[in-house]
């Protein structure tokens, strides 16, 4: 029996809408056939992928022991919970949703502490006149350690927050904070700031692959399958395409376009009868129509595009280079 291909999606909220939305946009749609409780489920077309509905947390620690093979999860959970993260797994594509910071903040009254610098001042001198180093609440240790010491910043300690990490200083159960922020709202009603240079990590979801999943031929086939679809789907948010037809369209016309205006002409130059058919930035569309009229085109038709699949991936082509490292 062949080994199921496993793709795990986030288990709930806001998260589970955006992965299965995205997935969808690509023509992958996820279902759950034993009912929309159950945690495993199937994508239509591909009868030998699983999805894995887990916690995001646990996307990351499941990729790092191989048993899935691409997972959706937040980059500040794979930096936070995967030790050598970059040799582990791969972050094959940022996917434009679930974005947050992870920052280092302080109370707003700490009026002469802006950047990390000050923070280390204020923390060396914290430590030589109560005799004991300053807390930082939060849920983010191995960044937070990497942060200070790449930074220099030594006389403190972590205390491992479970709760609203953002309530701490307010509490006392901590002199400042690293957590995460999408606005900094949250924070700023906690009566908190942000170091000018306390972002540690800008962080988004990523569609992030394991190096020590089973990858059989068979597995690396449905991978291709799967980021073929999301890649035909990138491209096709890049571009509308452009058609027109016109005595004047030649090479030269077409390289001016494509130096002015980023078009490219995914069929090649004009046929016998001067149809193009040009892909162009939509930000650009009414000017390459003025353009194209200028030269003679009395016609100028503007379409969506759906999916363009083209010879190269560069999604599969970074998971491979990926696993032959």
């Amino acid at each position: 029996m062949t080994t199921p291909f496993v793709l795990a999606v986030p288990s709930k909220g806001r998260l589970q809408e955006n992965a299965e939305a995205f997935f969808a946009r690509a023509g992958l749609a996820l279902a759950k056939p034993r009912g929309v409780r159950d945690y495993r489920g199937t994508i239509a077309g591909l009868d030998n992928v699983e999805i894995a509905y887990l916690s995001a947390s646990e996307i990351a620690s499941q990729l790092a022991r191989g048993a899935v093979h691409l997972g959706i999860t937040g980059e500040d959970l794979i930096r936070e919970n995967i030790v050598d993260a970059d040799k582990k797994v791969a972050l094959i594509d940022s996917l434009g949703f679930g974005g947050a910071n992870v920052v280092v903040a302080v109370p707003q009254a700490w009026i002469d502490v802006r950047t990390m610098a000050d923070l280390d001042d204020v923390t060396t001198g914290f430590r030589a006149q109560h005799n004991r180093r300053m807390r930082v609440a939060t849920k983010y240790i191995n960044l937070t350690r990497g942060f200070f010491a790449l930074h220099g910043v030594v006389d403190y300690r972590i205390v491992e927050s479970a709760g609203a990490t953002e309530g701490a200083p307010a509490v006392g159960t901590a002199e400042m904070i690293v957590d995460i922020t999408s606005s900094g709202a949250t924070l700023a009603a906690n009566g908190l700031k942000v170091l000018d240079d306390g972002v540690i990590l800008r962080s988004q979801a990523n569609l992030v692959a394991s190096r020590d999943a089973d990858w059989s031929p068979e597995a690396l086939e449905t991978a291709r399958v799967i980021l073929d679809h999301i890649a035909a789907r990138a491209r096709a948010n890049k571009y509308k395409e452009v058609r027109t037809r016109f005595a004047g369209c030649d090479a030269a016309l077409l390289a001016e376009a494509h130096n002015r205006f980023g078009v490219v002409s995914p069929f090649g130059g004009p046929t016998s009868s001067g149809m193009i058919t040009l892909h162009c930035p939509p930000a650009q569309l009414y000017a390459l129509g003025s353009f194209l009229r200028e030269h003679g085109a009395d016609t100028v038709s503007v379409a969506s595009l759906e999916y363009v699949l083209d010879r190269d991936n560069p999604l599969f082509s970074k998971l491979a280079a990926f696993l032959v490292q």
